[in-house]
């Protein structure tokens, strides 16, 4: 991944600093060194043609600009073998061009085999600009090499937290999803089958009026005791969508403030019971779990016909063990299921079967009709 906006091509912008450095060599070379071999010469207009070939080459594989930093390389150990100390600076300059396209094309290992052609080269011939620039050559080699070892990091490090952040949308994007979906359930479980209901009712009321005026009056009495049941389901569901009072430090008080929450809007009595052993979670954890106790208690209310129920929480071996009991009229079927077996039967509350695979945790959900329910769940807690 590149470290530069994505319209940024170090192919175009080298192109045309290679057709620049091209023309000012050459014509450098004609106004400044006026007996410079007429071969010379006609090597930098041959370099100059080429250079504008290559600016004009469309995106092309690396394998193409391997070649092309091979020939740049060879054209540099050219005119620093044949330049006179006139043309130092163009050799110099050539090859920082040289450490450049390395850097920014290629990669450590590429600059490191330029450098060394480049230091071996000046040391065999050390009367040539490449021999006077032997000191430069191997200290910006150093430099060069370092630069492009760090340009790889900080590129793969972007990579990585690209790869991270993207991740994270995605983590976000399911959560969001899963969020979505069990406020859909629970809104169709809830308010919205009682405004069915309601509707129904007012059609029977409408006809019932119109027969028996005194029944009507007795139903519309019926009918506002149930919009009075519907407003109170309204608040504890919208109370649901409120964010929890979470402390991840002391998850047994955070649990004991959401059954007396509970007691106070339901009216129904809650029976607490919490362990003496310290229990600490991640917020998000602590917000998951709290989350599924109010679930729970939340379906007693709204399925169970229940008078009472029992909260217990509990830290062991094996985890954090949570149990919702009722004395309801419990579900349509007998018998202890554990989440596997409530999923391959399709049976029991979707959010809470959601919310317990999110935690890597342990559901058992018991039913005795007519006498009640139970559900507990295990977290595993390091």
């Amino acid at each position: 991944m590149s470290l530069f906006p994505p319209d940024f091509s170090w192919e175009r912008y080298l192109g045309w600093a290679r057709v620049l450095l091209a023309s000012a060599a050459l014509a450098g070379t004609w106004l400044r060194d006026p007996g410079a071999p007429p071969l010379f010469l006609a090597m930098l207009g041959v370099f100059l043609v080429y250079s504008a070939a290559i600016a004009a080459l469309p995106p092309a594989r690396k394998a193409v600009w391997l070649l092309v930093l091979f020939v740049d390389t060879v054209f540099f150990l050219i005119v620093s073998g044949h330049a006179s100390e006139r043309a130092l600076w163009l050799a110099s300059i050539f090859y920082l061009f040289l450490l450049t396209e390395g850097v920014s094309l290629h990669g450590p290992r590429e600059v490191a085999v330029v450098a060394a052609i480049a230091a071996v080269f000046g040391a065999v011939m050390p009367s040539t600009a490449a021999g006077l620039l032997e000191r430069t050559v191997v200290v910006a080699g150093v430099l060069g090499i370092g630069f492009s070892v760090s340009r790889v990091r900080m590129a793969d490090w972007a990579h990585r937290l690209a790869s991270e952040a993207a991740a994270a949308r995605r983590a976000v994007d399911g959560a969001l999803e899963t969020e979505r979906q069990r406020i859909a359930s629970d809104f169709h479980d809830g308010p919205l089958q009682s405004f069915i209901s309601l509707q129904m009712r007012l059609e029977i009321l409408r006809k019932l009026l119109e027969r028996d005026f005194h029944a009507g009056m007795e139903d519309l009495r019926e009918l506002q005791a149930l919009a009075q049941q519907q407003v109170r389901e309204l608040r504890v569901f919208l109370r649901s969508m409120r964010p929890l009072d979470v402390d991840g430090t002391n998850l047994l008080a955070s649990a004991r403030r959401t059954a007396e929450m509970f007691q106070k809007e339901s009216g129904m009595p809650v029976t607490f019971l919490g362990g003496n052993s310290p229990t600490s979670l991640s917020p998000e954890t602590a917000q998951e779990v709290l989350q599924m106790l109010r679930e729970a208690l939340h379906n007693v209310q709204k399925h169970a016909e229940a008078t009472r129920v029992a909260v217990a929480v509990e830290r062991t071996d094996r985890g954090l063990e949570i149990s919702v009991d009722d004395n309801g009229r419990g579900f349509n079927f007998v018998g202890a299921y554990s989440l596997e077996e409530l999923e391959l039967l399709k049976l029991g509350p979707d959010s809470l079967k959601r919310r317990a695979r999110s935690l890597n945790a342990d559901l058992t959900l018991e039913s005795r009709p007519g006498r009640g329910a139970g559900l507990k769940f295990r977290i595993p807690v390091p």
